[in-house]
C-alpha cells in the first residue's frame, strides 16, 4: 500500500499540480489511515483557495416562468398551460451566476464528505463550514449523485488548471463512494489503493508528468508506434491493435520507451522459479521492434514496477535494444522516490 504523503504526490503529478506544503504538513498533523483524509484535506485546501479568489461568474441556461419576456420565449408550453391569458410566459435565458456545475458538484461533493463514516468529527466540521460558503443551493442534499456524464461534460469545457485539479479530486471520491449510504446516512468509501486498474492508470499519468516537469533533457509524450507490416488487403491493417506508449522519453541521441506496470510484484513463480511477467515483456519488445530511431539515435526500453514483495533491476538487450526491469521503492521519503526516477533516465 502507497504511504499516503507518497500518494499526494503521486496525485499531484498524474493532475499536473504541484504538491502543495500546505497539505502535506496538515495531512501530516492527523495521522489518517485511508486515502479519504487525505482527499478531504486537499479537496479543503483547493477549495479554500477558489472562495478567496471568489468565484468565477458564468453564464447558466435557466427556464422560468416568468411576467416579461426575457430571451426565448417557449410557445408550445406557454400555449399548453394557457399563460398567455395570465400575462406570463415560460422563457429560456442566460443568467450570469456563479452557480456553475463545477460549483455544484464541488459543494456537493464537501457534503457528501461531510457524511463521512471514516472521517474524524474535526474534519468533518471543516468540511461543513467551507460548503456553507457556497451559493443557497448548491449544497443540496437531495441533488442526485454525479455520474461519469458529468464528469464528462464538464471535461468537455476545458476548465483552467485550478478547476481541473478540483474536478480530479472530486472524481475520485465520488469513484470511491459506495452506492448506498450507511443505516446511519453517512457514506463509506472504499480505500482505491486496493483498485489496481485506477492505480495503474494513477501511476502511468504520475510518471509521465514526473518527467514533464523534473526533467529538461526529453521530450516527453505518449506516442502511437506504427505496425511495421504489410497485408495483402491494406484495409487488414486496421484490424491490428494500437500499439500506445505510456511514455516516451526522446533527444537527439536517445530515445526511452518506459512502461508503467503497477502490479504487486514484478515476478511471478512459474514451474517452481521465479521469472518475469511474459505478456509485460512481449509489449515493450513489440513497441521497440516497430519503432524507426531517427539516425544516431539509440533505442532502450524500461519496465516499471513499484516495488511490493521484493526489488527487481534486471538488464537485456532484446532484439539489439537494451531493455531494462526496474522496480520503484514507494515507501521510502519522495526526495529518494525522485532522485531513483531521475536516475533511470540519465
Amino acid at each position: 500500500m502507497i504511504p499516503l504523503p507518497t500518494l499526494y504526490y503521486f496525485l499531484c503529478y498524474a493532475w499536473n499540480r504541484l504538491p502543495e506544503p500546505a497539505v502535506l504538513l496538515a495531512s501530516e498533523a492527523t495521522a489518517f489511515e485511508r486515502p479519504l483524509g487525505l482527499l478531504a484535506q486537499v479537496l479543503l485546501y483547493a477549495t479554500r483557495r477558489l472562495l478567496r479568489a471568489g468565484l468565477p461568474r458564468t453564464f447558466e441556461t435557466r427556464h422560468a416562468e416568468l411576467t416579461s419576456l426575457r430571451g426565448r420565449v417557449e410557445l408550445a408550453p406557454t400555449l399548453g398551460r394557457g399563460l398567455l391569458g395570465q400575462g406570463r410566459a415560460i422563457c429560456t435565458f442566460d443568467e450570469l451566476s456563479a452557480a456553475s456545475p463545477l460549483h455544484r458538484l464541488i459543494a456537493q461533493t464537501l457534503g457528501v464528505l461531510r457524511r463521512a463514516a471514516a472521517l474524524p468529527p474535526a474534519l468533518r466540521r471543516e468540511l461543513h463550514q467551507v460548503g456553507q460558503q457556497f451559493p443557497a443551493g448548491l449544497h443540496d442534499a437531495t441533488l442526485p449523485p454525479p455520474t461519469a456524464a458529468t464528469f464528462r461534460e464538464l471535461r468537455r469545457q476545458r476548465p483552467d488548471s485550478q478547476a481541473a485539479f478540483l474536478l480530479h479530486i472530486c472524481e475520485l471520491v465520488w469513484l470511491t463512494a459506495l452506492p448506498e449510504p450507511a443505516a446511519d446516512g453517512r457514506r463509506r468509501f472504499t480505500d482505491f489503493r486496493r483498485d489496481e486498474v485506477l492505480m495503474a492508470r494513477i501511476f502511468e499519468q504520475f510518471t509521465r508528468n514526473f518527467f514533464r516537469r523534473e526533467q529538461r533533457r526529453y521530450r516527453v509524450f505518449a506516442e502511437t508506434i506504427a505496425w511495421q507490416a504489410e497485408a495483402p488487403q491494406p484495409t487488414d491493417l486496421a484490424l491490428l491493435p494500437t500499439m500506445l506508449t505510456d511514455t516516451t522519453l526522446e533527444a537527439p541521441d536517445r530515445k526511452i520507451i518506459l512502461d508503467t506496470k503497477y502490479y504487486t510484484a514484478a515476478l511471478r513463480p512459474r514451474y517452481d522459479r521465479q521469472r518475469l511477467i511474459a505478456p509485460h515483456l512481449y509489449q515493450l519488445y513489440a513497441y521497440l521492434q516497430n519503432q524507426r530511431p531517427a539516425p544516431g539515435q539509440a533505442l532502450e526500453g524500461i519496465l516499471l514496477y513499484p516495488a511490493a514483495t521484493q526489488d527487481v533491476d534486471v538488464r537485456y538487450t532484446l532484439g539489439g535494444h537494451p531493455v531494462r526491469v526496474v522496480t520503484l521503492n514507494l515507501h521510502q521519503p519522495w526526495p529518494g522516490i525522485a532522485a531513483d526516477l531521475l536516475r533511470l533516465v540519465e
